[in-house]
């Protein structure tokens, strides 16, 4: 079996003591972002799985769209991702 050769982790241990490895993120060619898709992209680049430039480059974000999913995580959690709830959390 042949690993590609990669910069960085390949997985990381959450703080609720499950591990995310770099197959659970979103496809690169994803063009429909739900909630749980922006979340893990949060997650990955929040606990070193990612760093923000590879993330930004992969999945072709903004800054200003990542640090929008990233506030709204931190102000309210992963339920403020999810477009029929921008209202309430904003």
């Amino acid at each position: 079996m042949f690993l590609k050769r990669i910069d960085g982790p390949r997985a990381v241990t959450l703080p609720d003591g499950t591990v995310m490895t770099r197959a659970d993120l979103p496809s690169p060619e994803t063009r429909r972002w739900v909630a749980s898709r922006k979340a893990a992209v949060v997650r990955a680049v929040s606990y070193g799985l990612l760093n923000l430039d590879e993330a930004k480059e992969m999945y072709d974000i903004s800054d200003e769209e990542y640090e929008g999913w990233a506030q709204a995580v931190e102000r309210h959690g992963e339920q403020a991702l999810k477009a029929t709830s921008v209202q309430r959390f904003r």
